[in-house]
């Protein structure tokens, strides 16, 4: 820790970091469909660089070739799940209490968003109803940059998208820090400098927000 700069940013993913996890809605979906626990997960890390999901989220891909797509990598792996179905777990709920903590770090620290997206549903949140989008897009004006997968071409963990954050907020990524829901995704911001916070729980994440940049964000 000694050897990073005095903080001065703080960078956030979105889905599963201020929105619940869209692992969960995957998860209840194979419940009501028969399907084994996290297999949506499983076929979206098989062949992670450029399966279905990696060439949406850098817009190699239109939804319809998505959905063919995934469907025929979940067959190969021994279930017929359709990618449009999945497109429609995306969008998770706001998390209050990261939002309030979002607004109050922003009082101190400039904030912004890296998130591998797809263009399905409205908005960078991928939200499906227009009062969705809605709540989404206040949440998202409250950053000083937001960076998309599907806008710039190159998705998490390749590290130019963290590069390409921290230059547009004209700052080190060794006086940043990042917070994300998956590992694979902190690793490349660590070796760039960052200061990194995998997000397990909401009540986990703010304890660790609360050690990182000083402040109190819990009630």
């Amino acid at each position: 820790m000694s050897a990073h700069k005095p903080l001065t940013a703080v960078l956030w993913d979105f889905g599963g970091v201020l929105t619940t996890s869209p692992f969960e809605a995957f998860n209840r979906y194979e419940s009501e469909h028969g399907l084994p626990q996290n297999f949506i997960r499983t076929v979206n890390a098989t062949n992670p660089h450029d399966n279905a999901w990696a060439q949406f989220e850098s817009s190699q891909i239109d939804r319809d070739a998505f959905d063919q797509l995934f469907r025929e990598e979940a067959i190969a792996l021994g279930h017929d799940v359709s990618g449009r179905e999945v497109l429609k777990l995306l969008s998770g709920d706001l998390r209050p209490k990261m939002v309030r903590a979002l607004d109050r770090i922003r009082e101190k620290y400039r904030v912004g968003c890296i998130t591998n997206n797809v263009k399905t549903g409205q908005g960078p949140g991928m939200a499906a109803s227009s009062e969705r989008a809605q709540q989404m897009a206040a949440v998202m004006a409250r950053f000083d940059v937001v960076v998309e997968s599907s806008v710039e071409g190159v998705r998490k963990p390749d590290p130019a998208i963290y590069r390409i954050a921290c230059e547009r907020m004209t700052v080190e990524p060794d006086e940043s820090a990042f917070l994300d829901d998956l590992g694979v995704n902190l690793k490349p911001a660590a070796a760039l400098g960052m200061r990194t916070i995998k997000v397990l729980s909401e009540a986990q994440a703010l304890t660790d927000l609360e050690a990182l940049t000083g402040l109190r964000l819990t009630d």
